[in-house]
């Protein structure tokens, strides 16, 4: 390493440190050498993302951040035929009802219900997922029931981990909140409940309608429809391996549209 630094002070013909009794301190040319050392690190930085990836055929690995519910209801079997068509890419999918950091390269892409998502980010929107009332079979609660009516059963509601403000901001609309018998902070965890006849709660279709012991009890309420979106930042644009991925999802999600919207009653 002193070889390497007395090499690089040759080279430039200045002296970048003096030499003491108890070690190297930087000169004023060492320091300013630093400093244009760390804007060269946040510079490199920068041109990983734009240029990770960009091979001719889409191989590599890609960091997918996505919640539990879509992964079980939606995504896992998307999953498995994207890896059949395209071996040479290894999906990391890390399952959280948090949003991570895309511009510190937390994950690559994130897949998220939002109707607003964050405006540092690109990204498609690949459909819309309807909600309902669900209940188990087992209630003998009738499909169709009015809101009101339904108002006098146990409810299940959002813990506030789950950041559903729109659900949080129905319930109290119609006086559902003080129904409430039983609070949880992940979908999942509201369908387990909704299983174990614990009461009634809102769930997106595409998550409650695939279990034939749960009964929709509301058509889908037009104000808790939201997005889904493919989400990256905008330096991994030209990345080869996650347009694959963009692109297979936005067609094979989007040939779902009608079962993840929801069905009407009838």
């Amino acid at each position: 390493m002193f070889r390497r630094l007395g090499d690089v002070e040759q080279r430039l013909g200045v002296i970048l440190f003096e030499r003491g009794r108890t070690g190297y301190r930087p000169t004023l040319a060492g320091e300013e050498l630093a400093d244009t050392a760390k804007v060269m690190d946040e510079a490199a930085l920068a041109a990983e993302r734009k240029v990770a990836g960009r091979d001719l055929e889409p191989s590599g690995e890609i960091w997918t951040t996505t919640t539990d519910s879509l992964l079980m209801g939606v995504l896992a079997p998307l999953f498995t035929q994207f890896r059949h068509k395209y071996p040479g890419i290894v999906l990391d999918v890390a399952v959280s009802n948090q949003l991570f950091n895309l511009t510190r390269r937390e994950a690559d892409v994130a897949i998220r219900p939002s109707n607003r998502p964050p405006e540092n980010l690109i990204g498609r929107p690949l459909t819309t997922l309807g909600q309902a009332v669900y209940a188990h079979k087992d209630l003998g609660l009738t499909p169709g029931t009015s809101i009101e009516a339904l108002a006098s059963e146990p409810w299940i509601g959002a813990g506030p981990r789950l950041q559903d403000s729109s659900v949080d901001q129905w319930m109290d609309n119609h006086a559902l909140k003080q129904a409430c018998v039983y609070r949880v902070d992940t979908l999942v965890s509201i369908l387990s409940a909704i299983r174990s006849r614990m009461g009634l709660a809102v769930m997106p279709c595409y998550l409650a309608d695939e279990d034939p012991d749960i009964v929709q009890l509301t058509d889908p309420i037009p104000e808790l429809e939201y997005g889904l979106w493919f989400l990256m930042h905008p330096d991994l644009r030209g990345v080869v391996r996650i347009h694959a991925l963009m692109d297979f999802l936005t067609e094979a999600v989007r040939a779902q549209k009608d079962r993840l919207a929801g069905r009407r009653l009838r």
